[in-house]
């Protein structure tokens, strides 16, 4: 269960991660309290997937779908220049996650 939690913590760590820009620098007001509330709830559920997993092990997985998210939708959504050495980088991060995922106890 703590795994299920902590991809949902990313899913919102994701949403929080594009949530930002549109606050302009946190001047506009509903966009600055949605992009608060998305990163309460990450937090939260990420606090929830640590009753379970090592801290370590659910920051860095939790903090790895947030960064694959953010860059995937920074590419597809933003624009965003993508190079093959992006790719590299989310690959490991990819990687890295999978690594954590089936090495872990639970």
């Amino acid at each position: 269960m703590g795994w299920l939690v902590l991809l949902a913590a990313g899913v919102v760590e994701i949403a929080w991660s594009q949530s930002i820009k549109p606050t302009e620098n946190f001047t506009r007001p509903l966009p600055t309290l949605l992009s608060v509330a998305l990163m309460m709830v990450a937090v939260y559920l990420l606090s929830l997937a640590m009753r379970t997993l090592p801290v370590g092990t659910a920051y860095a997985v939790f903090t790895g779908i947030g960064a694959l998210g953010a860059v995937t939708l920074g590419f597809v959504v933003q624009k965003d220049p993508l190079s093959a050495g992006r790719v590299a980088a989310l690959a490991l991060i990819l990687g890295g996650v999978i690594l954590a995922r089936i090495t872990n106890p639970e």
